[in-house]
């Protein structure tokens, strides 16, 4: 049996067991991926620091983000269609991050609903809002957040129009699913992960599907996500979408220190530098790259957190020195998820906890509250 010492160890695990075109739906990019690639090689980049003779013991990765406390500066990030990685797969992620201390994310476009990761967990989890033209649902859809106690609320910006993911195409990703001899053979060569699903009421939008109008089943899902994405969104609307909501606000898909300054007028309590790992505008730079210029410009104004790249308790730490209050990690813990449920997505954050806590040692700091500029090669 192989050790899973890293996530690209998970990851590969994942590709075996995972139908293709749901592996491939969470390891792709926009067109010709270049920003997808970016977000990771530009990690690589950034020298760390090696310092000696420092007394290494009483280290801690505790901190906050937004207020809240985390056994380490690190969210799972939302990420849609989780449940289709493994069966009930944003319950057990948001279970491995509770018993983890750290937050998860529930997307808008997730397989299990936001009633059924409340009644699976104990503790608050964050949800991650799409605004679709359909104000009556997102109204209701802010309104269920409330009902089941999520602690913040992340509004994405960067999706309002979509663009287009070659290897889904390709696949013939759909909801719902087409039947071709292709994807039949996908689901016939992963016999394990089929009789999971079978075994789960799990296996639509849950957030969506009852409870948008006209949409009863997979059938007529399709349609109306094509047409309720809203291009009309505006800097505007997240005024109402505060009020509405009542709690704390996260703004993610900040890439631009001007859209930043812009979000520090909007009274929100965090922004994400986040290019939607690199599944939107593709030749855009990569988060970790503008990461510093927009921390340096608003973060005396609003907590700065980051997602995109990161593979390692490294990179979060890299991170963190150029100014993030947290980092999120969607696709390592996706390949955890796939590879092993929820003990995998457990196995993700403990790989990332080791890296993150070995790594500070050895540039010489014993508490992630005291990381910053001057433990990078510059």
């Amino acid at each position: 049996m192989s050790l899973d010492l890293t996530i690209a160890d998970l990851k590969e695990k994942a590709r075996r067991r995972v139908p293709k075109m749901f592996f491939d739906y969470a390891d792709s990019g926009a067109l010709t991926e270049s920003t997808y690639a970016a977000n990771e090689a530009d990690f690589g980049k950034i020298k760390l620091r090696q310092r000696v003779l420092v007394d290494m013991t009483g280290r801690s990765l505790a901190s906050t983000m937004i207020g809240e406390k985390v056994s380490m500066p690190v969210a799972l990030a939302p990420t849609g269609s989780t449940g289709m990685q493994h069966a009930d797969g944003e319950i057990l992620a948001a279970q491995a991050a509770q018993e983890f201390g750290v937050p998860f994310t529930l997307s808008t476009m997730s397989i299990c609903s936001l009633e059924a990761v409340a009644e699976a967990t104990t503790k608050p989890f964050w949800f991650q809002l799409y605004v679709m033209r359909d104000r009556d649902f997102v109204y209701n859809l802010i309104d269920r957040a409330k009902a089941a106690k999520c602690s913040a609320l992340v509004l994405t910006l960067d999706l309002q129009i979509l663009a287009q993911r070659h290897k889904d195409l390709r696949n013939g990703l759909s909801a719902p699913p087409k039947f071709t001899p292709s994807s039949i053979w996908q689901l016939a060569s992963r016999p394990g992960w089929c009789m999971k699903m079978a075994g789960t009421k799990h296996r639509t939008f849950g957030n969506i599907v009852g409870h948008a109008k006209g949409v009863g089943d997979l059938s007529s899902l399709a349609s109306w996500t094509n047409e309720q994405f809203d291009p009309k969104l505006s800097w505007n609307d997240v005024e109402w979408i505060k009020e509405r909501w009542g709690g704390k606000l996260i703004l993610k898909g900040i890439l631009d220190k001007d859209d930043a300054v812009m979000a520090t007028k909007t009274g929100a309590d965090a922004i994400i530098v986040s290019n939607h790992g690199g599944r939107q505008l593709d030749g855009a730079p990569s988060s970790i790259s503008v990461l510093e210029e927009i921390a340096d410009a608003v973060g005396d104004k609003i907590e700065v957190h980051m997602d995109g790249g990161i593979r390692s308790g490294q990179d979060v730490l890299r991170a963190l020195c150029l100014g993030a209050k947290g980092v999120y990690i969607g696709r390592p813990f996706l390949y955890g998820l796939g590879a092993n449920g929820k003990a995998g997505v457990t196995k993700a954050l403990e790989i990332i906890r080791k890296e993150l806590d070995t790594t500070l040692a050895l540039c010489g700091r014993r508490d992630i509250g005291e990381v910053g500029k001057d433990m990078l090669h510059r």
